[in-house]
């Protein structure tokens, strides 16, 4: 096989790994149906439940086999393999696993949630064992100084090593256990001897097990010839995209590498539309912010802030805004670095700097698209800022994000920023700031009397919350023995007053402007332990969310 010049193109690329991890993932449920009614009408078995598998024979069909035809035996009987299917009527698959178990097959259809359980239980972490198989061809064309001296490795041979169909397929079922496990990032972390994988999920990372180090040329050139990279190139950070199509459904991927001491360090971060949400209830927002955050989104212009660190849930925030708002006799056009998700009916446009397309010149280029309201990504800069505010004095609403720490920080930093403070006061009209914590599995979710150790951390006006009682996970196969399952959001919402109008034109302290606050005002703090209270989460992770937000606790 010849390597080719240049990696293959993005559409090719998509092309092949959507087909790949389509297979593997055993298509969508009408699908299912039709094969179903089919194998009714030729006499094959449908079997609600597998019968107990024979240890023995599942050494009979490889893990990358068996994930890649969607195949499980079950049995030896009377010479024939039995053999559990996704799809029974794929003769292709049946005539290649009779070849490599070297016995007559005999076919039983499953439905895929079930047939996924069981290849999970009969072959284990299937990347990891696909890994732990490739070892020993990698390690016998490397000898011991390529391990540690990867720069000696030529880009032609990183690419002949990624094409291989075993790499490919270990690479696919890497992003298969991902997005099944709910991960938001994948993280491939080169070190001296080892070479680390870890799923963030829930926003906490997870390690897996890891695969060979010498595999790591092999698996990042999989990954940056699969997002259009140069592979060649290994020594200055690099972006890509790599489009997927899982159980039906479109999953992109943005791709990150940077070099560091020991090879390139790959963040994947995934993009599932399908599982995200856009309305505030999904986010957890309790129905007094909702309807205070519902009055200010639907003021005719004005500026409305979201605040938060990176990964607080923000961008998201906004897009259940937008959606909320989205109405065809309104011009929406957002901008912002990148687009996340496509909204539909929403004018979005990605900020390209290397174009010479940033946030301030974007935004200026939007207000002559004639707008009615405008997403600016994140206010940057003074320049951004001040566009920003130009537009909401002239009859836009604007919303934008900023990082700070709470709500009423956020305009102690638009100050920093340059705005004059009289601006300030006059455009905003509200600041919501939030967390990320997790939601407690509510499969395996129990009452248990309050730990000491919790409660010598609250105040009595929050242990007065509780009754004595928290709510835990005691830990199921649903949320991974973890005990957590999904997120919610913490908020603190500012409705800018006259009064707090006033103190920020006159640049007062943010010790006084708390003071001004209206009383339906609560901080993230104090939501969270009322969500807390309710068995929504836990009060470790309204702690370990909010620490850096308020000091009214111990």
């Amino acid at each position: 096989m010849t390597t080719p010049a240049q990696p293959p193109g993005a559409d090719e690329l998509r092309l092949d790994n959507s087909d790949a991890v389509t297979a593997i993932s055993g298509g969508d449920t009408t699908d299912q149906q039709s094969i179903r009614r089919r194998c009714a009408m030729l006499g094959i078995e449908w079997i609600e439940e597998p019968p107990p598998v024979n240890g023995d024979v599942v050494a009979l069909v490889p893990a990358d086999a068996a994930v890649r035809l969607r195949v499980v035996p079950l049995d030896l009987q009377d010479g024939s393999l039995l053999v559990a299917m996704v799809d029974p009527l794929d003769i292709l698959a049946v005539d290649e696993i009779s070849t490599l178990a070297g016995h007559p097959i005999t076919r039983v259809g499953l439905d895929q949630g079930i047939f996924a359980d069981l290849l999970r239980t009969h072959y284990g972490t299937t990347a990891a064992r696909m890994g732990e198989s490739l070892a020993g061809e990698f390690a016998d064309s490397a000898d011991s100084d390529v391990e540690h001296n990867l720069d000696a490795i030529e880009a032609d041979d990183i690419h002949r090593m990624a094409e291989q169909p075993t790499l490919i397929n270990l690479v696919n079922l890497l992003l298969l256990e991902a997005i099944q496990m709910r991960a938001s990032d994948i993280h491939i972390e080169p070190f001296e001897s080892e070479l680390k994988v870890k799923f963030r999920i829930d926003g906490v990372l997870i390690a897996r097990q890891p695969p060979p180090k010498h595999l790591q040329p092999a698996l990042i050139g999989r990954v940056k010839i699969m997002a259009s990279m140069n592979i060649a190139e290994r020594y200055v950070p690099q972006d890509g995209h790599i489009t997927l199509r899982f159980e039906g459904r479109k999953v992109d991927l943005r791709v990150s590498t940077v070099p560091t001491l020991y090879g390139e360090s790959v963040v994947m971060r995934i993009l599932d539309k399908s599982a995200l949400r856009l309305d505030f209830d999904s986010l957890g927002m309790s129905a007094g912010v909702q309807e205070r955050l519902g009055r200010l989104i639907e003021k005719p212009h004005g500026l409305v802030l979201v605040t938060g660190p990176t990964g607080s849930g923000k961008t998201t925030t906004l897009y259940a805004a937008l959606s909320k708002l989205y109405d065809p006799r309104k011009k929406i056009i957002t901008i912002e670095d990148p687009v996340e998700y496509e909204l539909p009916g929403i004018n979005q446009i990605p900020v390209n700097p290397k174009r010479g397309l940033t946030f301030a010149t974007g935004l200026r280029s939007i207000l002559r698209q004639d707008p009615d309201i405008i997403f600016v990504g994140e206010i940057r800069d003074g320049e951004t800022a001040e566009i920003s505010i130009r537009s909401a004095l002239t009859g836009h609403l604007v919303f934008s994000t900023l990082h700070t720490n709470d709500a009423l920080s956020s305009i102690g930093r638009l100050i920093d920023m340059g705005v004059e403070p009289y601006l300030a006061a006059s455009v905003l009209e509200g600041a919501l700031a939030q967390r990320l914590g997790r939601r407690v599995c509510p499969h395996c979710v129990e009452r248990i009397p309050m730990p000491d150790e919790i409660g010598h951390r609250l105040i009595p006006q929050e242990l007065a919350l509780f009754n004595g009682k928290v709510s835990r996970g005691a830990g199921c196969k649903k949320c991974n023995k973890s005990g957590y399952h999904g997120r919610l959001g913490f908020f603190e919402l500012v409705m800018i007053t006259p009064a707090l109008r006033r103190a920020i034109s006159e640049s007062r302290p943010v010790a006084e402007l708390a003071a001004l606050t209206d009383e339906s005002f609560m901080t993230m703090r104090e939501d969270g332990l009322q969500k807390a209270s309710k068995g929504l989460t836990t009060v470790e992770e309204v702690m370990r969310a909010t620490q850096d937000t308020d000091d009214s606790g111990v």
